[in-house]
């Protein structure tokens, strides 16, 4: 079991028009190497971190290692059924989703799905996991209770993430196509899709229900539409390299992760008025985020980067430098 250490980063205290001080409050360091992607907080005090062909699950507040699942291929993100005590990774490279046991961490069983699984979410109106297939360009329902496929969704798109009204609408960023597809899940169907131009390549997403609006991580945009009709209602400029947007329900705060190694924070005045109240420096590749709204603690995965492998491009993770970020307020 891997050992996770709290690593005290210097605090950069910085208060908002809001009144709420924002600090990069320290890391928890997981001593492993390898890519990364979703981070989930999950039942338990537990936070659940994709890493490489695994998922690290570390104490949200002491960062101690508290198990970790392993032989997952390509493991993208994490979901849970907490009612029926399980919990699923979507798996990239072998097209499918693992379900484990949340108490013991048990792999129960594996279901195949659409190609390239990556976001996966637990949608309270049909009671199912769904992920989202980016290879296949559809949606996988899977019934928590049979872990079986019910249903398969196109979506004429490279889904990235969704999100819920809890209603029976599902909104899909469609990445390669710069819009929001709005899906009925009564119907199985899509039923309208929303363009984002001129902003391209949404990735992340969230929701504010008690205002109706979605917020959309584009590259160097944050995109806020009306759920009710996709109009557009403002572009706020943000980092390069986008990967996941967190809102803050009570003190109605977006919080947009960009890769260029800053956090974008904006205020929620109303459902019409946004204003972009702090650009808080992180960590280069810091992309993906979860929050936890009780504790006030935004979660940030990262590492540092060496130089490509011979013969590859991308650039390769430096062992022992994968970190989860602390953001408090």
């Amino acid at each position: 079991m891997l050992v996770c250490l709290v690593v005290n980063l210097i605090t950069i205290p910085i208060r908002a028009q809001t009144g709420i001080k924002y600090v990069v409050a320290g890391a928890y360091h997981i001593a492993s190497g390898g890519g990364w992607d979703y981070i989930a907080v999950g039942p338990n005090n537990r936070l659940y971190v994709s890493h490489a062909t695994q998922v690290n699950i570390l104490d949200q507040q002491t960062g101690d290692s508290v198990g970790v699942i392993s032989n997952l291929n390509g493991v993208h993100g994490i979901a849970f059924a907490t009612d029926l005590n399980k919990g699923y990774t979507s798996n990239g490279r072998s097209n499918n989703v693992t379900v484990f046991n949340i108490k013991t961490n048990e792999i129960l069983s594996q279901i195949p799905t659409g190609d390239n699984p990556d976001a996966i979410m637990y949608e309270p109106f049909s009671k199912t996991i769904i992920t989202c297939n980016g290879r296949s360009n559809n949606l996988s329902l899977i019934d928590p209770v049979t872990d079986k496929v019910v249903a398969t969704i196109p979506v004429g798109g490279k889904p990235e993430t969704a999100v819920t009204d809890e209603k029976g609408k599902l909104y899909v960023n469609l990445e390669d196509k710069n819009t929001v597809a709005v899906v009925n899940l009564a119907t199985k169907k899509v039923e309208d899709l929303w363009p984002l131009a001129p902003a391209e390549g949404p990735t992340g997403l969230a929701i504010d229900l008690a205002t109706g609006r979605l917020f959309v991580g584009c590259e160097k945009q944050l995109v806020v539409l009306d759920k009710a009709n996709g109009k557009i209602i403002t572009h706020i400029a943000i980092g390069e390299g986008c990967d996941g947007i967190a809102f803050d329900n009570n003190s109605k705060t977006i919080f947009a992760a960009c890769g260029v190694g800053m956090l974008a924070i904006v205020h929620e005045d109303n459902a019409d008025k946004y204003t972009l109240v702090n650009n808080l420096p992180t960590k280069k590749s810091a992309r993906t985020i979860a929050i936890n709204e009780s504790l006030h603690t935004v979660y940030l995965p990262a590492a540092d980067f060496g130089e490509p492998a011979p013969g590859q491009k991308r650039a390769q993770v430096i062992p022992g430098t994968f970190q989860v970020m602390l953001v408090k307020y």
